[in-house]
């Protein structure tokens, strides 16, 4: 069994998911991370997409919208306006994510108001 360390999925309104992690991806705004324990510590900005962590259960997928990632003493934090979860992989996590982004451009631009999760 590979090492694990300590996933947390944050926004403003709840913790979306948490729990104990093999690896994560996810998309910043300087590229795709992989993150497996003992990383090197890091903050980065995310962009809009897909974040995937691997853990005993299986794969848990979610799509976010912005925020921050954070690796420090083997404990990921993804802090971020708003997520996601999806059922299935990372299309799925993807498409969630696109969605996310159109309905803050309508909330934005007065068009809709917003339905988040």
């Amino acid at each position: 069994m590979a090492k694990t360390f300590h996933v947390d999925i944050v926004t403003p309104e709840a913790v979306v998911w948490s729990g104990e992690a093999e690896m994560v991806s996810a998309r910043t705004t300087e590229g795709d991370i992989g993150i497996l324990a003992d990383h090197e510590a890091t903050m980065a900005a995310l962009a809009t997409g897909a974040v995937q962590v691997h853990h005993d259960g299986g794969v848990t997928s979610a799509g976010l919208h912005g925020g921050f990632l954070q690796i420090w003493n083997n404990t990921v934090t993804l802090l971020t306006d708003w997520a996601r979860l999806t059922e299935g992989g990372l299309e799925e996590a993807r498409v969630a994510a696109a969605e996310l982004r159109a309905e803050v451009e309508e909330a934005e631009n007065g068009l809709a108001p917003a339905v988040l999760e």
